[in-house]
C-alpha cells in the first residue's frame, strides 16, 4: 500500500511545525525578472463610495446624506470631483507622487445573489460565472510567463487562498509559522528523511524559508496583524519572489460604517506603506500593488448607518509601476437612471481588465495567454489607462 503524502502534511505533522495560521496565509510565487505584483483581496465589500467619494456628483448627498462628506468635512480632495475619506490621510503621499489611483465603477461579471461567497469565487478564479473556474487566476497567469522556469513551493499553512490555489506551485507562509527546532532536532530529520526524496527536498525547504524569514523580522515578534504580513510580503519580494498576495477583511459594513470603516482602511493604508517602507527604492518601481474585492455597496445607505451588498465600486492600485495619481474608468453618475437595479453603481470596468492589464504590464504575459488560459474569454484592452507608459 503507497500513501501519497503532500508537503503539506509532512511539514503540518511530521516536522511539527509550530505554525499558528493566519486566517488568509500570504502565498508567494517564485518568478525570474524584476517586477513585483502584489494582490491584497479585501474580503467584505469594500465600500468604494466612502472610500473615494464622488462629491461632485449631485446625487451623492441625496443618496447618502448621513455617510458622504464634503473638503470642508474632512474629505481629501483628489481631482475636483472626487475625494478621498479621511481616513485614508496617510496614502496622500503615494498619490502626489503618481504612486497610488483608483479605478472607478469596477465590478467582476458577478451580478445575482450578492454573496459573499460566490463574489469571492469569482474575484479569486476569474471566471465569468460563479464556479466557472477551479483554481485561481493568479495561479494560471505563472504558466503564462515565459521567461524561465526556475518556481519552487512550500506550505506551512492550512490552507491557501483560492486567487494562487492551482497546479502551478506557489509558497505559502505565514507571519506566525516558525520551525522552532533545535539543531539537533533538525539533525534528527534530515537524517530520518534522507532517503526518501519528497520528504527531504520538503524539509530542507521549510528550513530555508523559516531562515529567510527570521531574517525579515531580525529577532523581532512576528504576529498576525497587517503589517507584520506586509512586512513578510517585501522581505520575500527582496528576494526571489515576485508574485505576492494576502486579504484584509473587515469590510462588511451594514451597521454605523462611519465608525467600523476606518478600522480596515487604516490597515490597507498600513499595508500599502509598510510594503513601501521595506522594499528598496530600485525595487518599488517595478512594483504594482492591486487591491480588489468582491463587490461594492449600495449607492443609498441603509437604516442602520451603513451600506447592503451592492455592485459597482473601487479597486486600488499602488506603487512605482502604477500609472498613479488619477481616477480611473468610466464614472456612469449615480443618478436614478444610472442606477443598476435603481440601487447599485453601475460597472463600467470589468475587474479581469484590471488584472490581465496588470499581469500583461508586469510580466509580458501574452494576450492571447491571457485570453485563452487566465481569463478565459477576455479580450485585453492594452490601451487602457491604468497601463504605465
Amino acid at each position: 500500500m503507497t500513501t501519497d503524502f503532500s508537503r503539506r502534511t509532512f511539514l503540518g505533522a511530521a516536522c511539527c511545525v509550530a505554525a499558528a495560521p493566519l486566517a488568509t496565509p500570504v502565498t508567494f510565487a517564485a518568478l525570474p525578472g524584476d517586477n513585483r505584483l502584489v494582490t491584497i483581496v479585501l474580503r467584505g465589500a469594500m465600500d468604494g463610495l466612502a472610500l473615494v467619494q464622488p462629491y461632485g456628483d449631485p446625487a451623492l448627498r441625496l443618496l447618502r446624506p448621513k455617510l458622504s462628506l464634503l473638503p470642508e468635512q474632512g474629505l481629501h480632495d483628489l481631482d475636483g470631483y472626487f475625494g478621498l475619506h479621511p481616513a485614508a490621510e496617510a496614502l496622500l503621499p503615494l498619490w502626489r507622487a503618481g504612486e497610488l489611483g483608483f479605478v472607478n465603477a469596477i465590478s467582476t461579471p458577478y451580478r445575482s445573489g450578492r454573496s459573499h461567497f460566490d463574489g469571492q469565487d469569482m474575484l479569486e478564479s476569474g471566471g465569468a460565472a460563479v464556479q466557472d473556474e477551479r483554481t485561481g487566476w493568479l495561479n494560471r497567469a505563472i504558466a503564462g510567463i515565459t521567461r524561465g522556469s526556475a518556481r519552487k513551493a512550500i506550505d506551512v499553512n492550512t490552507t491557501s487562498e483560492l486567487i494562487l490555489a492551482g497546479p502551478n506551485p506557489v509558497d505559502v507562509w505565514s507571519t506566525r509559522a516558525n520551525l522552532e527546532l533545535a539543531d539537533d532536532e533538525r539533525s534528527f530529520f534530515t537524517r530520518l528523511y534522507r532517503n526518501d526524496p519528497v520528504f527531504a527536498a520538503a524539509m530542507a525547504e521549510a528550513v530555508a524559508t523559516d531562515m529567510f524569514s527570521d531574517g525579515i523580522y531580525a529577532g523581532e515578534k512576528r504576529s498576525s496583524g497587517v503589517e507584520s504580513v506586509a512586512r513578510l510580503a517585501a522581505g520575500m519580494l527582496s528576494g526571489e519572489h515576485r508574485i505576492a498576495s494576502f486579504s484584509i477583511s473587515g469590510w462588511d459594513t451594514h451597521v454605523g460604517q462611519d465608525r467600523t470603516f476606518k478600522k480596515p482602511v487604516g490597515e490597507l493604508c498600513t499595508a500599502i506603506l509598510t510594503l513601501k517602507a521595506n522594499l528598496r527604492p530600485d525595487v518599488w518601481r517595478r512594483t504594482a500593488i492591486l487591491a480588489i474585492t468582491e463587490f461594492g455597496r449600495t449607492a443609498q445607505e441603509n437604516g442602520s448607518a451603513g451600506t447592503d451588498h451592492g455592485t459597482g465600486g473601487v479597486a486600488i492600485i499602488a506603487g512605482g509601476a502604477v500609472a498613479g495619481g488619477r481616477i480611473h474608468g468610466n464614472w456612469p453618475t449615480l443618478s436614478e437612471a444610472s442606477l443598476l437595479d435603481g440601487r447599485d453603481l453601475q460597472p463600467t470596468t470589468d475587474l479581469r481588465q484590471l488584472a490581465a492589464a496588470m499581469l500583461y504590464q508586469q510580466f509580458g504575459i501574452s494576450a492571447k495567454a491571457l485570453g485563452s488560459s487566465v481569463f478565459p474569454g477576455l479580450t485585453l484592452e492594452t490601451g487602457a489607462s491604468y497601463l504605465r507608459g
